[in-house]
């Protein structure tokens, strides 16, 4: 697993940052404000912050912004950042102007003079550690990992205390793309289901139901799209008991290649069918940082592992299966898998845990993205106060997120001649299909809420908070959500 920036904390010290050899980031306000640790920066580089400040490029930057200026005279440092940043400005803004300093990043490192409070100080550490990830494990060259960051701080130990909870965050997010990143022929549903239960050291409950006990279940949806696949299918439990009470259920999507089955993709872009497993990944992730952080809440995070391959023992395109709950479902196209591996884990998760509220995680359809990008997930729910929840936590964590519509006249192109249903609706409204199947594995009473994340799962340009790739978009959302919404005390 590739290992994170380290990020050190330390009184401010203005000697340390002049004789940085790396790079050294001081923020400035919109006003050109500055603090005397900034100040001093300033007078040692001949009043280059002062006068990059003043200029018409810093005012056009937004807030967490940031402009360098290489090998500064005056200082050892290859470069000088200035970041604008107001020393009262809201959370979202401080970590996006930490991500400013994590995406230059160098393996010199960075001395960053973080003048404002403490909870501002460890929001620009969280910015740094989220944008300075990078996935080097299967290069054989050059892999020189970013250098350590000193964040300098007017009370370090407080700092410290503030971005404790973040840093198991961030941990869950590196855990979710490490395992998006990861190619099929090493990510396999064996070794996936072996990564989740090292989790056990942690303090996780993890269960592993091998295929034997899962045709004992009647998980026949699932069974049938890892059935072409000589990966043994798996659902893998975890079990975080924070607090008493019923439990919030997670459902993971974990199909950790698709070839479309006998209805095989194009062969253009699909080795980016790695990514299939992102809702399980971003599952997994989250019970880390719940263990990490100890969140005193009760999560189960439930995911199904398979793999969708052609061969004389796939499903066909006509073939009837019999799902975990009873009904039946006529597989139109062996390419709306994801769904059927969902339902079953979803009505086992509700048979055996009786959630509070269930949350579904998939890369589920293409017609999302066409839908809203690479910018938002869609957001589709049974219940307004738990979607609203959920938007609220992924706002405030900065991870798009858009709610999507369901009805019953989309439910009505499920309709099959044959069985109880069919596994597709159709191009039009595909990813509003897609959920209206799933509401149909939602027992009466259950806030549920499907999150499809095709297009945030893993982009193919940087974002604010992560480089091209892997996102590991939810585990920050859904952290948020428990924190909010489900810790007892």
């Amino acid at each position: 697993m590739p290992t994170p920036v380290a990020i050190h904390f330390r009184p401010l010290s203005a000697p340390d940052a002049i004789a940085a050899l790396g790079r050294v980031a001081v923020f400035v306000g919109a006003d050109g404000a500055m603090g005397p640790a900034a100040r001093r920066v300033d007078k040692a580089a001949r009043g280059v912050v002062s006068r990059a400040a003043a200029s018409a490029a810093f005012g056009k930057l937004k807030p967490g912004e940031a402009m360098d200026l290489a090998w500064p005279a005056g200082l050892a440092a290859e470069a000088l950042q200035i970041v604008k940043l107001d020393r009262r400005a809201e959370a979202a803004v401080a970590r996006r102007a930490g991500a400013a300093v994590g995406a230059r990043l160098g393996e010199a490192g960075a001395v960053v003079l973080a003048e404002g409070g403490a909870a501002q100080a460890a929001e620009i550490a969280y910015g740094i550690a989220l944008r300075a990830y990078a996935f080097t494990e299967h290069r054989t060259g050059d892999r020189k990992a970013p250098g350590a960051v000193t964040v300098m701080a007017k009370d370090p130990d407080a700092v410290a205390a503030a971005a404790r909870d973040q840093a198991a965050v961030a941990e869950g997010v590196f855990f979710a793309r490490d395992l998006v990143s990861e190619p099929a022929n090493v990510l396999t549903t064996d070794d996936f289901a072996a990564r989740l239960a090292a989790m056990q050291e942690l303090g996780l409950a993890v269960e592993i139901l091998e295929e034997d006990e899962l045709k004992r279940l009647g998980m026949r949806t699932l069974l049938a799209v890892g059935q072409g696949s000589d990966s043994p299918s798996k659902v893998v439990v975890m079990h975080w008991k924070g607090a008493e009470g019923a439990p919030l259920a997670l459902i993971g999507k974990g199909v950790v290649f698709d070839t479309g089955g006998i209805s095989m993709k194009p062969a253009a872009g699909m080795e980016e069918m790695t990514m299939d497993m992102a809702g399980a990944a971003a599952v997994a992730g989250t019970m880390r940082a719940l263990a990490l952080r100890r969140a005193k809440a009760h999560v189960v995070g439930l995911v199904g592992l398979v793999e969708n391959m052609p061969s004389g023992r796939a499903q066909r395109p006509g073939d009837i299966v019999r799902s975990m709950k009873g009904d039946t479902v006529e597989v139109i196209n062996t390419d709306a898998e994801g769904r059927l591996v969902l339902a079953d884990v979803m009505w086992y998760a509700q048979e055996r845990f009786q959630p509070c509220g269930m949350i579904d995680l998939a890369t589920l359809t293409g017609a999302i993205i066409v839908a809203l990008g690479h910018e938002n997930a869609g957001v589709f729910s049974n219940d307004d106060a738990f979607c609203a929840a959920f938007l609220a936590a992924a706002a405030a964590e900065q991870e798009g997120a858009w709610r999507m519509p369901l009805g019953e006249a989309y439910d009505s192109k499920l309709k099959s001649d044959l069985a109880d249903m069919k596994n597709v609706g159709g191009r039009e409204g595909g990813a509003v299909t897609a959920a209206q199947f799933l509401g149909r594995f939602v027992k009466p009473g259950v806030p549920w809420i499907h999150l499809d994340i095709a297009g945030t799962a893993r982009t193919p340009a940087e974002t604010p908070f992560a480089p091209k790739g892997a996102t590991g978009w939810g585990v920050r959302a859904l952290d948020r959500l428990v924190r909010d919404r489900y810790e007892k005390g």
